[in-house]
């Protein structure tokens, strides 16, 4: 893949049990920052008109999505949701390539970079989703930089 195939935005999203942390990034992919956190991730509705204003607003060519495997690596009930949303994702948005990339520790980094930062308990709940939705991002940058190629399990949006 040459540098020109990986350049574009590109959307980081942690998918969570209530609330979605999205960040993007640059066409270059060199600054990774968040975006938005989308709340409540149980009204459908609203997670697809918000996402839709994302990606409007950024017009990603990549959505990386987090992948919550248990730390041996294994897939539970999380990621079996995750790989649903991943689905439903790219049948929304089919212009945006959807990868999966493993999300293993990303709310406990950033959880420590938030303390790092002087933010409290309470006051992390806020962004904490954001924070989360960067560090999968940067993951993903970190992977494009030194494989070449996308990072992840690309996932189509067929049934």
């Amino acid at each position: 893949m040459t540098d020109d195939a990986l350049r574009g935005v590109r959307l980081g999203i942690d998918w969570g049990q209530a609330r979605i942390g999205v960040a993007a990034c640059d066409a270059g992919g060199v600054l990774a920052f968040p975006v938005e956190t989308i709340a409540p991730a149980s009204d459908a509705r609203v997670v697809r008109d918000r996402l839709t204003a994302i990606v409007e607003e950024y017009e990603p060519v990549v959505a990386y999505l987090g992948l919550p495997r248990h730390l041996r690596g294994a897939e539970g009930e999380s990621a079996a949701k995750a790989r649903g949303q991943a689905r439903w994702l790219a049948r929304t948005f089919p212009d945006v390539a959807v990868h999966l990339v493993d999300e293993r520790m990303t709310t406990v980094s950033a959880t420590r970079q938030l303390q790092e930062a002087g933010r409290s308990a309470k006051t992390q709940r806020a962004v904490i989703d954001q924070a989360a939705a960067v560090a999968i991002l940067n993951h993903a940058l970190d992977t494009e930089r030194l494989t070449g190629a996308r990072a992840g399990e690309r996932i189509e949006g067929k049934v």
